[in-house]
């Protein structure tokens, strides 16, 4: 039986890793990120991929810095045959990517080397792409730079936000996961080398302040926003100085309007419109300040939103 070691961390990781699991390979160990403070508790959590191992009964290790000498002597000692990775967080010295015999290799939420970095499966739904997809690659040195090896592709639906991507990808992930691993070990598996440049920015982490709506972008690009940062962090903007999470939303053609960029210029029974650069945005569902998220029928039964009013900036 094979031997693996695991790297991952978030949800998306422990999905993957839960696929391996249930395959004909051993994992050995598991390393991720150390427990740290969530929520507003503050109160230490253990991570989505530590959560699962534990339950499995297999070893954990949690380094602060992978690249430090005895975690090499450790990964020495356990003889991996293979290293799978999948958000892990940190970046693998050479010297541990040329340690198992079958090399390491990365599950990617991206059809590579469109994506490269820490959040492409919420940067593909906010550019509008069609589609998306997974990509397992031999690890290099560089970020997200290794050859190529499998891919899966999903389309994006108009329904489709970053959760459920995040959902659909984690069960690709696992499943391209297993069985390029059998390619790999039998030898069959062929490699594709990726060009210098990404075509696309590098994905970037979003922070807790990411998602502040820019009311002079065009409709359709604001409720993409809203999609690829549903659940986190969130879109928003601040209505009479509180914020307004937006949770789902539709763009409208916008004719004959001199409204001004976020101004509310309809209010219905269960939605109102806003103002954009170019079209209209109809909101559908919020969340105030403090409250849960509800359906923007019920908000403003509670709330007298009146046309001409101005979504603004905090």
């Amino acid at each position: 039986m094979k031997k693996i070691v695991y790297m991952g961390t978030p949800d998306f990781a422990s999905g993957v890793l839960k696929a391996l699991l249930h395959s004909e390979y051993e994992v050995a160990a598991v390393f991720t990120q150390p427990d740290r403070p969530k929520g507003r508790g503050g109160a230490v959590q253990m991570s989505p991929v530590k959560e699962l191992a534990v339950r499995s009964g297999i070893p954990v290790y949690q380094p602060k810095k992978i690249r430090t000498p005895d975690n090499l002597e450790i990964l020495k000692e356990i003889a991996p045959d293979m290293i799978v990775v999948a958000a892990f967080g940190q970046i693998i010295p050479k010297e541990i990517l040329e340690l198992p015999p079958y090399g390491c290799i990365n599950v990617h939420a991206s059809l590579l080397p469109r994506w490269r970095g820490a959040a492409p499966i919420q940067w593909s739904l906010i550019a509008g792409d069609k589609e998306t997809g997974v990509t397992i690659m031999h690890m290099a040195e560089g970020l997200d730079t290794g050859d190529m090896i499998s891919k899966a592709v999903l389309p994006i639906t108009d329904e489709d936000t970053g959760g459920s991507l995040f959902d659909k990808l984690t069960k690709i992930g696992g499943e391209l996961l297993v069985s390029t691993m059998g390619d790999l070990f039998a030898g069959t598996a062929q490699r594709e080398p990726q060009p210098e440049e990404s075509p696309t920015p590098y994905a970037s982490m979003f922070r807790r302040d990411s998602g502040e709506i820019d009311w002079t972008k065009r409709a359709e690009e604001i409720g993409r926003l809203i999609r690829g940062l549903d659940p986190w962090p969130s879109a928003y903007t601040h209505y009479q100085g509180k914020m307004l999470k937006l949770w789902r939303a539709e763009a409208l053609p916008q004719e004959g309007s001199s409204a001004v960029p976020g101004q509310i210029i309809a209010v219905g029974k269960d939605s109102f419109d806003v103002a954009t650069g170019e079209g209209i945005l109809r909101v559908l569902e919020v969340q105030a300040e403090g409250k849960k998220r509800m359906e923007t029928g019920a908000y403003l039964r509670g709330h007298a939103i009146r046309p001409g009013e101005i979504l603004t900036a905090g």
